[in-house]
């Protein structure tokens, strides 16, 4: 994993948020996911700079996984590694929305 996932993995795992249990490197289908919380149907990924150059791609995976009943939320590294609680604040808001 690489340092974003890490602190990410440390605010979500043990059900820590809300009571959600969330799993990390997810095969969902023919995807591996960063997080999922089965339950609520949310993936949650953190993206690097190599998606500034898959857009493209990370929209139809994005629709895919929609099509399948799950909502996406993606976080640049940065957001995660500079903003912890912006993070935390925001997917607890897309929880209490499902």
């Amino acid at each position: 994993p690489t340092p974003a996932e890490r602190v990410l993995w440390q605010l979500v795992r043990n059900k820590q948020l809300g009571g959600f249990k969330f799993r990390r490197q997810h095969i969902i289908d023919v995807f591996i996911v960063d997080f999922v919380c089965i339950n609520a149907k949310l993936v949650i990924e953190v993206d690097g700079r190599i998606h500034d150059f898959q857009k493209e791609y990370d929209e139809e995976r994005t629709k895919y996984l929609n099509d399948m009943g799950f909502s996406v939320i993606r976080f640049r590294n940065e957001e995660v590694l500079g903003d912890i609680n912006g993070v935390k604040q925001k997917i607890i808001e897309v929880l209490d929305n499902l």
